[in-house]
């Protein structure tokens, strides 16, 4: 695989890391601020805001520069974003720069993806996306517990300080290993990158992006009381537990790219079929902390098995404008963050139990295969068509 792929990998474990720590270290930050927990959940929200606006609307904004340069801006503002954050003297303006961290991350995925399957044969297009999105699941096994023991032994601005410096080794990385694109083609034009979204098939890839990982999130949204009240261990363990679900992530991410180049679709049905089989186990196997422990991986497995397969998918049915429908992924992504943790929240305040929105879970996944199976539908039933002109062109 080309070094390059490395240099993508570090910018979306920064990324990664500054998404997802501030979980982490949501005590610390409201504590400085003074506002309560609730308060200060709003510098998640803005960050995952940033991330829905964001995506569309930069790689619009930079749909003609040449990947590489967008890569180092995106990485650039990022940067800016974290260590501005870092500094941030109350709540209001912790928000706004949040937001700011997160408008890049998007962007730079979408770029990223239409560069690592450039780097490589059409056969291992997947395998490499993969690759740069490891560096987003080991933030979850690495940068995350070591940015909130960070957090809550120097105290939370130094973990996005520290955010920052990895924001330019991405960059020094990104400038130095990944070769120059050159212009993209003369159809990326803002007009034909908006022209893929009237394809089915993209809306529909979406779609299973949104439900099929709202499913995860369902579940990872509300783990540490399943784990703490349900499960019986001590809120001390709970960051082993994560990095034991990350290690899950990282594995899947990497088996998912590599099944979706060799089958792409039913590869797709199975990893579904295989996140709702999953939560539905986990229903029963979070009463008892071994099997708790066990599922949890599973899920991380299960779960991110389907990021580098959709990734893929889009920018197929994209065809030569795959730049802002990539982008467009991560947007989904967020939203299935958030579609995930309030169908979640209803069942438990509805009085269903803290492993309920493991129910909730699986029956998004459902949900997202029964779109697969629909889109992969519609794709035997273009090749029919398709089959049948060049028949009649034969003959």
């Amino acid at each position: 695989m080309p070094v390059a792929l490395l240099a993508l990998a570090i910018g979306a474990f920064g990324i990664g890391t500054t998404e997802f720590v501030m979980m982490g270290v949501l005590p610390q930050a409201a504590a400085d601020f003074g506002v309560d927990i609730p308060t200060a959940g709003h510098l998640i929200s803005a960050y995952a805001l940033g991330v829905v606006i964001g995506a569309p609307l930069l790689t619009a904004v930079a749909v003609r520069l040449p990947r590489k340069t967008m890569l180092l801006a995106m990485m650039g503002l990022f940067t800016v974003g974290n260590a501005l954050f870092a500094l941030s003297p109350s709540q209001e303006f912790g928000v706004a720069f949040r937001f700011l961290a997160g408008l890049p991350h998007g962007a730079f995925f979408g770029a990223g993806a239409v560069v690592a399957s450039s780097l490589v044969g059409p056969g291992q297009r997947a395998k490499a996306v993969s690759l740069m999105f490891l560096g987003l699941t080991l933030a979850n096994v690495i940068g995350v517990p070591l940015g909130t023991l960070l957090g809550q032994r120097v105290g939370w601005r130094a973990t996005f300080g520290v955010v920052a410096v990895i924001g330019l080794v991405a960059i020094a990385a990104i400038a130095k290993l990944v070769p120059h694109q050159g212009k993209p083609a003369a159809e990326a034009s803002l007009r034909n990158e908006l022209g893929a979204f009237k394809r089915p098939q993209v809306h529909l890839a979406l779609a299973i992006v949104t439900f099929g990982l709202g499913g995860v999130f369902a579940c990872l949204s509300y783990i540490t009381p399943m784990l703490t009240d349900v499960a019986g261990y001590a809120p001390s363990d709970v960051t082993l537990l994560l990095s034991l679900a990350g290690v899950g992530m990282t594995i899947g991410n990497l088996l998912g790219g590599r099944l979706a180049d060799r089958a792409l679709m039913p590869s797709l049905y199975i990893a579904l079929l295989a996140l709702a089989a999953v939560l539905g186990v986990f229903t029963v196997t979070a009463q008892g902390k071994v099997g708790a422990a066990v599922t949890i991986f599973f899920v991380g497995v299960a779960g991110f098995m389907i990021g580098p397969m959709m990734q893929a998918r889009i920018m197929e049915k994209a065809g030569g404008t795959p730049s802002l429908v990539s982008a467009a992924v991560q947007s989904a992504f967020n939203i299935a963050n958030s579609i995930g943790a309030y169908l979640g929240g209803l069942v438990i305040a509805g009085g269903l139990g803290l492993v309920a929105p493991n129910w909730v879970g699986a029956l998004l996944a459902v949900f997202g295969l029964t779109l697969a199976v629909v889109s992969g539908t519609l794709d035997r039933r273009e090749a029919r068509v398709e089959r049948r002109r060049e028949l009649a062109m034969a003959s």
